[in-house]
């Protein structure tokens, strides 16, 4: 065999290796092409539909804009004196308030269970992670009882508080101090006359800060859309987030067709605020704090 033709063999060789290395990329890639484009058919939907009129929603091809889109706005905000708008409040409330509450409660037990030895700890965290496995609608019934017994339904405590306590975000909390939270760290405040919750606050918290976002996220998206707790929880209708606001206007639509516009420029107009807090929490995602604070 000559030199050239060595060479030659060589070179096939290692171009057949890329081909076979690139070949589970592309499928990869093709598979995760299909998968947003799955997701974002329903939105591209709703995005058309919402710029249709009565007349134009089911007599038009599916995908085909049209020009009512600020005449819908227009009308969904005239509904009842605003009352869509109410609702829209009420949502950004209930999943304000709720994940804001839920994120700090997380975080202080997450620590708690990654840095603090105590007996039974082993029990929680088992109890924790059962609690993950439980749905929430399962719980919604006997909530319902529960907040009853002290007046609380029809209220927005009623849906405020059972989102308060988060078993997964206990769980992503307790995680991530654990690694991003070196022990040393505390303990050198905690040398310095530090108490403990003045270490977690000023100390442990800012470390924790890029997983606490992605807990917040978890939960605000969680509330946003949650549906089954406040249609059990409430009966005013000046009281409900979009979920059950939205669907409220559905079931009229059946004897009013012409709702079904406002109820899809609506379901448009509550994706909104969700594209907005996580374009606007993202960049909060950043290398850990902690990284460099203790030496090797």
């Amino acid at each position: 065999m000559t030199a050239a033709t060595a060479v030659r063999t060589r070179a096939a060789r290692r171009a057949s290796s890329r081909a076979d290395r690139d070949r589970p990329s592309i499928v990869a890639t093709a598979v995760l092409l299909l998968g947003a484009v799955y997701c974002l058919i329903p939105v591209l939907w709703v995005l058309t539909a919402s710029t249709k009129d009565g007349g134009e929603l089911f007599s038009t091809f599916t995908f085909a804009p049209s020009t009512h889109l600020g005449d819908n706005i227009a009308e969904l905000t005239a509904y009842r004196d605003g009352l869509f708008w109410r609702w829209m409040l009420n949502t950004a409330l209930y999943a304000g308030v709720g994940a804001a509450l839920s994120t700090y409660v997380s975080a202080l037990s997450g620590y708690v269970l990654a840095k603090f030895s105590f007996p039974g700890k082993s029990v929680v965290f088992r109890v924790l992670l059962m609690g993950v496995l439980v749905p929430g609608v399962i719980l919604a019934i006997p909530q319902y009882l529960l907040f009853a017994q002290f007046g609380l339904t029809n209220t927005y405590w009623s849906v405020l508080l059972p989102q308060i306590i988060s078993p997964y975000g206990i769980y992503l909390a307790r995680i991530y101090a654990a690694a991003s939270v070196p022990t040393d760290v505390v303990e050198a405040a905690r040398t310095e006359g530090a108490g403990e919750l003045f270490a977690f606050h000023r100390v442990a918290l800012p470390m924790m800060a890029p997983g606490l976002v992605t807990i917040f996220l978890f939960q605000f998206v969680a509330i946003w859309n949650n549906f089954m707790l406040p249609y059990i929880m409430l009966g005013d209708d000046n009281l409900f987030p979009l979920t059950v606001g939205l669907h409220g206007l559905l079931n009229q639509g059946a004897t009013v067709p012409a709702l079904y516009t406002l109820v899809i420029t609506g379901a448009l107009l509550s994706i909104l605020p969700l594209i907005a807090v996580f374009l606007l929490l993202q960049r909060y995602w950043r290398v850990d704090l902690a990284a460099g604070a203790v030496k090797a």
